[in-house]
């Protein structure tokens, strides 16, 4: 099935990229998306994509090229229907979002419902192009905003937030069923998201008031106390690795440095790790030399979260033979 994806703006690469684990990306645009998709079901893992719609057709973007393509499309909803219009920073078509929806409704057949509506159709533009398409999929942002770190029954500050931390497992190609290990696992967060995804996980963490927090935040979570530097698995027996890495002086660190702890940290990810699978570890500062000796980087983003600290996420990889 050939969809249109109307994308989060909160970074210009990281949500394509978590895309590609339900969509298989043909086309590029700012804050959109065009591709297959041949699991539909798939798209509710996605956090970073605010809207997917089944693709009907695209054109340039002007106000008599847009009434046409809306026309050609000869729409016939099954029951009542909306229109909705996005247009992303760059869409030169001036018509402002509400004149749009209301002109197209127009165009269509059938009885409106804005308030719940049975058929969706969207109208997506992005630069000179303009994409039409019928509502496949749309976050449940009241569940995201549940999940949020302060709504936790255990809080700590400085932990990451759901949309991020479900992207971050999105990237690592874990599969429901399959184990998803978090050495730093922290209260929790990336276990929860993967959790909901139906991904098996095991959280490990040197300190045991973040593992009793974890525990409550997640009910008959698999954790354990650990050293991230000598991980309790076996070689090999590991389906992905997603993790937070330490920064600061307020956590509890073994290891004469933070380099010397990355650098055994990440000698045993590749260990535990199957051949072929992914790690993606998000550091405050560059590691790439150190993660570059023991895992291949197949791919680098950077997100400013405030003045003094940038996200680091690197997506690495085991070679498939070593």
């Amino acid at each position: 099935m050939k969809v249109v994806c109307l994308l989060s703006g909160e970074h210009p690469q990281l949500p394509t990229a978590e895309l590609r684990c339900a969509v298989r990306v043909e086309e590029t645009l700012p804050q959109v998306a065009v591709g297959d998709c041949s699991d539909p079901s798939r798209l509710a893992r996605l956090a970073l994509t605010h809207r997917v719609y089944e693709f009907i057709a695209d054109s340039p973007a002007t106000d008599m090229a847009v009434d046409a393509m809306v026309r050609e499309a000869d729409l016939v909803p099954d029951g009542t229907y909306a229109v909705r219009v996005k247009k992303v920073e760059g869409a030169v078509l001036e018509t402002p979002e509400l004149a749009l929806e209301r002109r197209l409704g127009g165009l269509i057949a059938g009885r409106v419902s804005l308030s719940s509506p049975d058929v969706t159709y969207g109208l997506v533009c992005s630069g000179g192009r303009c994409f039409l398409g019928r509502l496949l999929f749309e976050p449940d942002r009241r569940s995201i905003d549940a999940r949020r770190p302060f709504s936790r029954p255990f809080f700590h500050p400085g932990v990451m937030m759901p949309r991020m931390a479900r992207a971050l497992v999105n990237l690592s190609g874990v599969e429901p069923g399959e184990v998803l290990v978090d050495p730093f696992t922290g209260t929790g967060g990336t276990l929860i998201e993967a959790a909901l995804i139906g991904v098996r996980t095991l959280g490990l963490d040197v300190d045991p008031l973040m593992l009793r927090g974890a525990r409550q935040n997640l009910t008959g979570a698999d954790v354990a106390i650990a050293d991230a530097a000598h991980l309790p698995l076996r070689s090999s027996s590991v389906d992905a690795v997603v993790s937070d890495l330490p920064y600061g002086q307020s956590v509890q660190i073994r290891g004469d440095s933070l380099d010397l702890l990355y650098d055994q940290s990440l000698a045993e990810t590749v260990r535990v790790l199957k051949p072929g699978r992914r790690a993606v570890i998000v550091t405050h500062r560059p590691i790439d030399t150190i993660a570059a000796r023991h895992l291949e980087v197949i791919d680098r983003f950077e997100q400013r979260v405030h003045r003094s600290l940038t996200r680091r996420i690197l997506v690495l990889q085991r070679p498939a033979r070593c």
